[in-house]
């Protein structure tokens, strides 16, 4: 692998490796030792790359505490504090939304379903809109404080970054913002319908 320091392809690797079992690796031109962490965002931590996303996994999908998370680890012969999941998960939910992201790159269906509801957020209520399209899979979402113009052409700007491409059609409820944001972002070609009935898919 190329030289995190240098970036030079002439490099070998070592017998040794790290405490962790990660291969390690000698740069001839810069003269640096590192390993398969080195210069990334794993770097120094003292746990395998695998467990601290398998338990930001458990804190993102299932309705779990940090300290129950902090509980499942000890019952697997991890010792790790509720501080420590915490940490992780402000460290590394970023990276796992935009490695998420990158992948519904081009995947997206060509109708979308676009609705918004009212959520709590760490004790503040906002607006969380979401998008699928005609098959179920999740194009995106996004928290806003309000419901509004400027809300809703942010939402399909940023779902067109994710995706790649623009719908053929959007369904939507009633709201007024739709009409103009589809227009303006995703352009006038777009078909757009109100229905309830149809957007009962992403209810």
């Amino acid at each position: 692998m190329n030289c995190p320091h240098c970036t030079c392809p002439t490099t070998k690797e070592q017998r040794k490796k790290t405490t962790l079992g990660y291969r390690v690796f000698h740069c001839s031109t810069c003269q640096r030792r590192f390993n398969e962490r080195t210069n990334t965002p794993f770097n120094y931590l003292e746990y395998p790359t695998d467990l601290v996303l398998l338990v930001v996994l458990w804190r993102l999908r299932y309705k779990l505490s940090l300290r129950d998370v902090a509980e499942i680890c000890l019952q697997r012969g991890w010792a790790v504090t509720h501080e420590t999941v915490r940490d992780w998960e402000a460290r590394f939910a970023p990276l796992i939304a935009d490695r998420l992201r990158r992948k519904r790159r081009g995947q997206a269906g060509t109708c979308w379903h676009v609705d918004e509801t009212y959520v709590k957020v760490q004790g503040k209520w906002c607006y969380l809109s979401r998008a699928i399209d005609h098959d179920g899979n999740l194009v995106d979402s996004m928290l806003s404080e309000k419901r509004n113009m400027d809300a809703a052409q942010r939402f399909f700007k940023q779902a067109l970054e994710t995706v790649g491409h623009a719908p053929k059609q959007v369904i939507t409820d009633a709201h007024g913002s739709y009409p103009r944001a589809i227009r303006d972002i995703l352009g006038s070609e777009v078909l757009h319908r109100r229905s309830h009935y149809l957007n009962n898919r992403i209810e």
